[in-house]
């Protein structure tokens, strides 16, 4: 069945990824637009200057080698001290170079001359009030000659406080995420099976693995990519672009129906908005693409550019959770990766995603997190795989994740798991460097003065973030689990109404 089968049709909202099927099919406009979520209500206000995450150019200061951080975070440095023996346990358990000793110290020098510079502004405002009173000449001039002496002390003292901050936010924002008390301590071997589902499939015949399958079918071109590219990169072809299509369609469909709003996302941002999910862009062995001579990379994630539309700014309560379904390109350097294990489709530098993001209050995430691995199990279920779910252990979780479940789907051809998804609870990390706060909707407090209110205090929304669709790896799996003994492969039947009704891929005639 060829191409001009398919219609296109108009659909609002990342409009380019759909494809309409036969009348038959079960996605029509009528039905996109019952699954797309109605706005609600947001308060989106700047933060103030005490409260803002302040962007300041990246300078050098002049006695030090550490460079001026671009932005802050607030991190709570005083739970980090009153925590310390929690803090660096949690540390050594996930194998992090957080220097805590260093930030402890730190932050206790900048305390110690927060204290100083707030003396010498109170002296300054006492010899300022003595000013305003009848004094002779002599007394005046010492007072004048005082406060000159307490100004410059405080220049001095002041810029010294400025580069000592810069220095703690340096040495603090290496600090991973605390863990949840379950998640298994040790390395990615320690990670323990939360759930399995179905069985692996039994061949009466040889099988090929998907670059075989793909190179059979005329559905994948590594080689033209390798020349045009370099090597990872890939060129999808016939019946495998419907495939894709129809993955992101089926699963952009089904994830709408849980309430999530869809997206399309920019594909470059700013290495400051990398650098506040918790990425390193420019760190060793990073997996970030970075563009030379600006301060902007390639995302490996939605999960970034969605962690940034509301940065610093404050929700309304009424207006959580937010609950995002993103597509987009996602373009990875794969540093350190080699080997058979990566071959093919496993590990590319480009592919296809489809990402789910969660903005909630912090009582709720864990409710959250289970959520979005059921809808991840539900997605894979449906699809007929034979998959496991992983309770990943601390020494696997990213500087973010406060928990993380990975799953990993049988692929007969490369003969063991893969993974295909991963589910991260962030709690409020990330909300705390992107500045993300809500405001309970609690009574308002009648404050001393008569007629005035005070508003509740704001709180970080908590982030999570979880893979829906990752096209290639999806690729593997079906291609290899539903190949047949005459090479062709069977379409699963939940994808067929986005296939144009296409069920079956065949051997091309030559």
């Amino acid at each position: 069945m060829g191409l001009h089968t398919l219609r296109l049709v108009t659909v609002p909202m990342a409009s380019r990824l759909f494809l309409k099927p036969f009348p038959s099919a079960l996605l029509t406009l009528g039905f996109f637009s019952r699954h797309v979520q109605s706005r609600k209500p947001l308060l989106v206000r700047a933060f103030s200057a005490s409260a803002a995450v302040q962007e300041i150019p990246t300078t050098q200061t002049s006695d030090s080698s550490v460079a001026r951080p671009q932005w802050k975070a607030a991190i709570d440095f005083k739970w980090i001290r009153d925590n310390k023996e929690a803090v660096e346990l949690n540390i050594k358990k996930r194998n992090s170079n957080a220097n805590l000793e260093a930030v402890l110290e730190l932050y206790e020098n900048m305390v110690n001359l927060q204290k100083e510079v707030e003396g010498i502004r109170e002296e300054r405002n006492n010899v300022a009030k003595k000013m305003k009173g009848k004094l002779e000449p002599s007394e005046r001039e010492s007072l004048v000659e005082e406060g000159k002496n307490l100004k410059e002390s405080l220049v001095t003292l002041e810029e010294d406080l400025v580069k000592l901050k810069d220095e703690l936010q340096h040495v603090a924002q290496s600090i991973p995420n605390m863990t949840h008390p379950d998640v298994p301590v040790g390395g990615e071997d320690s990670s323990t099976i939360r759930k399995e589902v179905g069985s692996p499939r039994e061949f009466s015949f040889p099988i090929k693995d998907h670059l075989q399958l793909g190179k059979d079918l005329d559905l994948i071109d590594f080689d033209s990519a390798a020349e045009v590219s370099g090597s990872k990169f890939f060129y999808m072809k016939n019946e495998a672009v419907l495939l894709e299509m129809a993955l992101l369609n089926w699963t952009l469909s089904e994830v709408m129906k849980k309430g999530f709003t869809p997206l399309t996302t920019p594909e470059i941002v700013r290495s400051s908005i990398v650098e506040k999910c918790g990425f390193q862009p420019r760190g060793d062995n990073t997996q970030v693409y970075s563009i030379d001579g600006t301060d902007q990379c390639l995302i490996g994630t939605a999960e970034i550019p969605v962690g940034g539309i509301h940065m610093d700014s404050i929700l309304l309560e009424s207006a959580l959770p937010l609950k995002y379904i993103a597509f987009s390109h996602c373009f990875r350097t794969e540093a350190g990766a080699a080997g058979a294990a990566t071959k093919g489709l496993y590990r590319v530098h480009q592919f296809s995603k489809a990402e789910m993001f969660v903005l909630c209050r912090p009582e709720d995430s864990e409710s959250f997190h289970n959520e979005l691995i059921q809808i991840e199990e539900d997605l894979f279920t449906s699809l007929g795989l034979h998959f496991k779910t992983l309770n990943m252990a601390t020494a696997d979780l990213g500087a973010p994740a406060y928990r993380k479940f990975d799953i990993e789907a049988w692929m007969p051809g490369l003969g063991r798991f893969g993974e295909i998804s991963s589910a991260s609870n962030c709690t409020d990390y990330q909300s705390r460097r992107l500045g993300i706060r809500y405001r309970p909707s609690e009574p308002l407090e009648t404050g001393p003065k008569k007629g005035k209110t005070n508003l509740p205090a704001t709180k970080f929304v908590h982030t999570l973030n979880a893979t829906a669709c990752a096209v290639p790896r999806m690729m593997v799996c079906l291609l290899e689990n539903y190949q047949q003994e005459d090479g062709s492969v069977v379409i699963p039947e939940p994808l067929r109404p986005f296939m144009g009704g296409i069920e079956l891929i065949k051997p091309k005639l030559r």
